[in-house]
């Protein structure tokens, strides 16, 4: 599905990695049961450059001699806000191709790239131990473009950063957030939820926060499957470095494997469980997979939205 990673890294900049994410995306969606974003026609609306030709009104046309395109309720107008996990864990990666950061943020792309095509409006937050950056929900093209920026930027300084220790304070940076949308959004979070266990309680009542305010909440759990979910490690001994405290930990994953996959499954049942009761949409991602089955869970969420 889509394009090999290692492809899509030889491509630049990263708006024209998100068009071809998003357009192999699209043109596989015949093969599913969605046949594009409209399914309802709703209005006519003036015809904007780039916009599919196949959608334009000839009938209309032939009475105005003026270009009008059909509308659809699935291209109603919406906020979203994608909100980023910048911590240091998020500089991980074993097996896969990218790091989770790197694959959150062509996933992050993508999504705005998708949304400024559906003329929706969207805002991008960049937070760690404390929110970096705030940037509002627009539909503009140069807003767009400076989104992008923001997000090479982050490209840029992976690896600058990459030794650097810096905790994750979801919790905190969504209380924030849900004080400060006035207007009922989309918030589609993209995190590793690399958190201190007894952190997660404050965080469900972070989302519970955004829920209440009634937002809707589209979370991304990103996540390295084979290593981070299953241990899938060769045999011998590792050393496991914590990437937001630097302590570390020698391990023979052979010997702890079946009891941290256990672990792992029964926390992640647990916080999907809260999800659920609490209105909010869990999905994950591993990193090693194509983006299709996560922009269908995005694309799924917005159908029901409007």
């Amino acid at each position: 599905m889509i394009l090999d990673p290692k492809l899509l890294t030889q491509l630049a900049p990263l708006d024209l990695k998100a068009r071809t994410i998003v357009e192999g995306f699209i043109s596989g969606l015949h093969r599913s049961p969605f046949h594009g974003f409209s399914v309802e026609f709703a209005e006519h609306r003036p015809y904007n450059q780039g916009d599919d030709f196949k959608h334009i009104d000839w009938k209309v046309y032939g009475k105005t001699e003026r270009f009008y395109v059909k509308q659809f309720e699935a291209e109603t107008n919406l906020r979203a806000h994608i909100i980023l996990d910048i911590s240091s864990s998020m500089y991980f990666k074993h097996f896969a191709e990218w790091s989770k950061l790197r694959y959150a943020i062509h996933y992050a792309a993508s999504l705005i790239y998708m949304m400024h095509r559906q003329r929706d409006a969207c805002g991008l937050v960049l937070f760690d131990e404390t929110i970096q950056s705030v940037y509002p929900p627009k539909s503009s093209y140069s807003h767009i473009r400076h989104l992008y920026r923001e997000l090479e930027e982050q490209l840029k300084e992976e690896d600058k950063k990459a030794g650097l220790k810096r905790g994750s304070a979801s919790a905190d940076a969504l209380h924030s957030l849900a004080e400060s949308l006035k207007r009922r959004s989309l918030v589609v979070i993209i995190t590793d939820l690399f958190e201190n266990v007894a952190n997660h309680d404050a965080l469900i009542s972070s989302l519970r926060h955004l829920r209440h305010q009634k937002h809707e909440v589209l979370l991304f759990n990103i996540h390295e499957y084979k290593s981070e979910r299953e241990l899938d490690f060769p045999d011998g001994k590792f050393l496991f470095e914590d990437m937001e405290t630097g302590s570390e930990l020698e391990v023979i994953p052979a010997q702890v494997k079946e009891e941290y996959k256990r672990k792992v499954k029964e926390l992640t049942q647990k916080f999907k469980i809260a999800c659920s009761e609490s209105g909010v949409d869990f999905e994950e991602i591993d990193t090693q997979s194509p983006f299709d089955l996560a922009l269908l869970a995005y694309l799924n969420k917005r159908k029901r939205l409007v």
